[in-house]
C-alpha cells in the first residue's frame, strides 16, 4: 500500500498496543485510510514519516471490533519512507491538494451521511466559520491502569525504546465551528491533532507555565492555521471505541488565493 501521510494524532497508552498513534493518509486514488496501530516514537529514524510524505507499507484490513471500513493494520516492518515530503511552494498548497482534497467533502453533515450509508470514518472538508477553539481542564496524568499496563507491556518488548508513556496533556481543545450547509446547526468537536500536543510541550520545555501554553496554543491555531489568510480545512475522523463520535484529526491551511483553488 502506497499511502502520502496526511495526519498524526498524539500518541496514547495502550493496554492492548502499547501506545496508540493513529496516522491516516490518502491513496494515489484520493481515497482515505488509517493506519494503526503504530508506534511511532519506537520507530527507527529511517522509517519515522512526516506528514506530505507517501510511505510504502504491506497492510491488511482490520477485523473485529473495528467496523470503520478505512481501517488497515499495517506490518510496521515493512514500513519504508519515500522520497521527501511535499513542500507547500509560498503557501501553494496545490501539490497536496492534488491528493489530499480528491475525495473532499462539502460539510460534517455529508460525511455523517456518508457513513450511515457506507461507514465512512475519515474525511476533509472546509468550515464555513471557525469560530472558536476551546480550551478545557483535563487530567494531568495516564490513568494510573494505562501506566502500569504500558509499563508491563515494554518490560518484555525488546524493541521499545522510549520507555516512558507519552507525556500527557492537561487541557482538551475543541474547535468551535459551522459548516456550509443548510442542516448544519454548528459543532464543537475535539482536536487530536499531534500537533497541538506537540506545540503544547515545546512551550512547557520553554518554560511556559501550562495556562501560558495552553493560550499560545489557542492563538497559534487560531490566528494561524485558521486565520483570515487561510483557506482551512478540517481533517475529522471517528474514535473507534466510539464509531459515531467524530474528532479533528488535522488541519489542511494552505493560503488563501483569489480565486481559490480550494472551493
Amino acid at each position: 500500500m502506497k499511502v502520502l501521510i496526511t495526519v498524526k494524532t498524539y500518541p496514547i497508552p495502550s493496554a492492548k498496543y502499547d501506545e496508540l498513534v493513529c496516522t491516516a493518509g490518502v491513496l494515489e486514488s484520493g481515497e482515505f485510510v488509517r493506519l494503526y496501530p503504530i508506534n511511532f516514537r519506537d520507530l527507527p529514524f529511517s522509517q519515522q514519516y512526516k506528514k506530505y510524505q507517501w510511505i510504502e507499507v504491506d497492510a491488511e484490513r482490520h477485523t473485529g471490533r473495528d467496523v470503520r471500513k478505512e481501517s488497515f493494520r499495517p506490518d510496521c516492518d515493512t514500513l519504508r519512507v519515500i522520497g521527501d515530503p511535499i513542500p507547500p511552494k509560498k503557501g501553494d498548497w496545490s501539490a497536496r491538494a492534488k491528493f489530499a482534497l480528491k475525495e473532499k467533502s462539502q460539510s460534517m453533515e455529508e460525511l455523517q451521511a456518508k457513513q450511515d450509508q457506507d461507514r465512512t470514518s475519515l474525511g476533509i472538508f472546509r468550515p464555513k466559520s471557525i469560530d472558536d477553539l476551546v480550551i478545557k481542564p483535563d487530567a494531568p496524568e495516564w490513568k494510573p491502569s494505562f501506566q502500569a499496563a504500558l509499563r508491563q507491556a515494554r518490560l518484555w518488548d525488546k524493541r521499545s525504546v522510549s520507555k516512558d508513556p507519552p507525556r500527557k496533556v492537561p487541557f482538551k481543545f475543541q474547535y468551535r465551528f459551522k459548516c456550509d450547509d443548510d442542516r448544519c446547526s454548528g459543532h464543537q468537536m475535539m482536536i487530536e491533532d499531534w500537533e497541538v500536543g506537540a506545540l503544547f510541550w515545546r512551550l512547557r520545555d520553554k518554560g511556559a507555565t501550562p495556562e501560558e501554553a495552553a493560550k499560545s496554543v489557542r492563538e497559534k491555531f487560531m490566528n494561524d492555521l485558521c486565520g483570515p489568510s487561510k483557506e482551512t480545512h478540517f481533517y475529522v475522523g471517528t474514535v473507534s471505541s466510539h464509531p459515531k463520535s467524530w474528532v479533528v484529526i488535522g488541519v489542511f491551511y494552505p493560503t488563501r488565493r483569489a480565486p481559490t483553488l480550494f472551493d
